[in-house]
């Protein structure tokens, strides 16, 4: 070896430890390897471009970017209202299927948080019994398709950049499918080795938000569960005024009629999840303000509504505002919205219009807290423009051939133009972490090459691994990323073992997609550690489980992984 590859091993070596010890830093550390490389001379300026703007990459953020439209519809909240039953054996069975299929193609992480809220408000079973085969469940299903964890689209765009064709979407899917059902199997039985611990519930702020069924309601004549309106994510429907009737409380078989004011409690960032429910107004709306940007105040001691109702105050007027939620610290809020008699220290969430922050009197009422932005959820024909517009780039991608990046590009410019994400939420999406490290890793590949220091790899396995067959290397490979996933992410593994897996299949002579399809399944491996995966993280941070829950269950299912990937990945893709 020269000098030189012995000092871009050393920077490897470096680049593994300190993404060890400072796992919070990921993309700082990749950003500031790709600096030294392109300092060092080993890439050029076209080269670091092109791996920035390749097809593989862009499509992977396209696809991200379109997942987080998916997320915003209200899909996964009608699904999850079906998913438990009194029996604990059944409810984990279908946790299971949802969570994998949904994570099949949406963003797991996703997936697991709004499972974990569902979970959360379930009282038929013990949480520690599901939750966490549910979040392994939800990376198994990542693992059928392609685009069902960013680390198959980082493989991708590694892939395309050595000149392949892209990987298909169903690619992956035969192996997948069964590392789902072996591994769900073994998560049904493992799951009777959790134990019985109550989740810890996360303090929410509690509003008191109002809201109107209209006439041309569709909700009319149906009951509160028919309506959908038992099982809210984040809400509960406490009260219902009809007339100058108060019925509290809400019986799951009440009747709604037109006209009934509906008045929920609850996470108010999650009232744009009423506007899914076709007539059925928020009180701010019918000032004509729209609840996307909203602002929290306190009302002052000496505030002009101290005493008054919203009715009676002329708010809009004054403020160019109206009152979304009402939340009152250590006592509950009754009747309608507009009626409630304000007192000093009760927090509003105001829909503001543009006048709203050059009012004059604003200092002599409020104290101003903070913006808040609620979940933009979409709806109506946005919702079915994101839905089946993703099921129709599917379809194409299968059935024409056609490039991925063409028919995402043509779907994100839709949703862009419709409205469905906005300009400021694509800034606010953008992967920029996963961005930084992809592009490093092409760039460390690049280098590679340049040094020659992929040759050298290629020359070892060659000499070293003769009389080995192929099936050493797919695993050699896949324990290497399964343990580089554990120690640092799934995506750091997935771009720090490419080069070397496809450096070792050229060296032995073989086909490289078997060993990538390794890295793919290995770097989705991640189920000993809390974290490894930033799903494990969500569901450990809740407080039912300790390190040993993982280990205990986590090895099982690591060990069934490996072997299904061991046997099915050269059935399906020969040497």
């Amino acid at each position: 070896m020269t000098p030189t590859m012995y000092l871009l091993s050393a920077l490897l070596v470096i680049l593994i430890a300190l993404l060890i010890k400072f796992q919070q830093h990921t993309t700082a550390i990749f950003g500031g390897v790709l600096l030294l490389i392109f300092a060092f001379g080993w890439i050029d300026s076209a080269t670091l471009l092109g791996n920035a703007a390749n097809e593989g990459l862009a499509t992977l953020v396209l696809l991200i970017l379109i997942s987080y439209v998916l997320e915003k519809t209200s899909v996964l909240t009608h699904l999850t209202r079906h998913l438990f039953s009194k029996s604990e054996r059944t409810s984990i069975i279908r946790t299971i299927a949802f969570s994998a299929i949904s994570s099949a193609v949406l963003n797991n992480t996703a997936v697991v948080a709004a499972m974990i809220s569902s979970i959360q408000k379930n009282h038929n079973i013990n949480t520690s019994r599901i939750l966490l085969p549910m979040c392994f469940a939800a990376t198994l299903g990542g693992t059928m398709t392609l685009i069902g964890t960013s680390t198959n689209l980082v493989v991708n765009s590694m892939w395309m950049k050595q000149g392949h064709e892209a990987i298909g979407f169903f690619d992956l899917t035969a192996v997948g499918v069964v590392v789902f059902v072996v591994g769900s199997v073994v998560l049904y039985f493992t799951s009777l080795l959790l134990p019985n611990r109550e989740m810890v519930k996360e303090p929410v702020e509690e509003y008191f938000v109002e809201a109107k069924v209209e006439n041309s309601s569709s909700l009319v004549g149906k009951t509160v569960e028919e309506a959908g309106l038992r099982n809210l994510m984040d809400l509960f429907l406490v009260e219902i005024v009809r007339g100058e009737r108060l019925i509290a409380p809400v019986s799951h078989s009440r009747v709604l009629q037109a006209g009934d004011k509906l008045l929920f409690s609850g996470n108010v960032k999650k009232i744009q999840v009423l506007n899914q429910f076709p007539g059925l107004t928020l009180f701010a709306q019918k000032t004509g303000l729209h609840t996307q940007e909203l602002t929290e105040v306190v009302i002052k001691q000496d505030s002009t509504l101290v005493g008054h109702t919203l009715k009676n105050t002329g708010f809009r007027a004054k403020f160019d505002a109206a009152v979304v939620a009402i939340r009152r610290e250590n006592d509950q809020v009754s009747g309608r919205l507009g009626e409630v008699s304000l007192r000093a220290g009760d927090i509003l969430l105001l829909s503001t219009g543009e006048d709203f922050a050059s009012r004059s009197n604003l200092r002599k009422n409020f104290f101003i807290l903070s913006g808040v932005t609620p979940d933009n959820m979409i709806s109506g024909w946005r919702e079915k423009l994101v839905v089946f517009g993703f099921i129709a780039m599917i379809v194409a991608s299968v059935i024409t051939g056609k490039s991925l990046f063409d028919l995402s590009l043509f779907l994100f410019a839709a949703l862009l133009f419709t409205g469905c994400i906005s300009v400021n939420e694509v800034k606010r999406h953008f992967p920029i972490s996963i961005w930084v490290i992809v592009v490093s890793a092409l760039c460390l590949a690049n280098a590679m090459q340049f040094v020659g220091l992929d040759a050298q790899v290629a020359k070892f396995a060659a000499s070293t691994l003769v009389g080995h067959g192929p099936i050493w290397i797919l695993l050699g490979v896949m324990v290497m990323t399964i343990g580089i996933t554990e120690l640092l992410t799934n995506n750091a593994a997935a771009a720090l073992m490419f080069p070397i897996a496809y450096s070792l299949a050229t060296g032995m002579g073989i086909d490289p997609f078997p060993i990538i399809m390794a890295v793919c399944f290995g770097a989705s491996c991640s189920f000993i550690s809390p974290f490894g995966y930033q799903t494990n993280l969500m569901v450990y941070n809740t407080g039912i489980y300790r390190l040993q829950d993982f280990a205990k269950v986590g090895s099982l299912i690591t060990l069934a992984f490996v072997l299904v990937c061991a046997i099915m990945i050269p059935f399906i893709y020969p040497f």
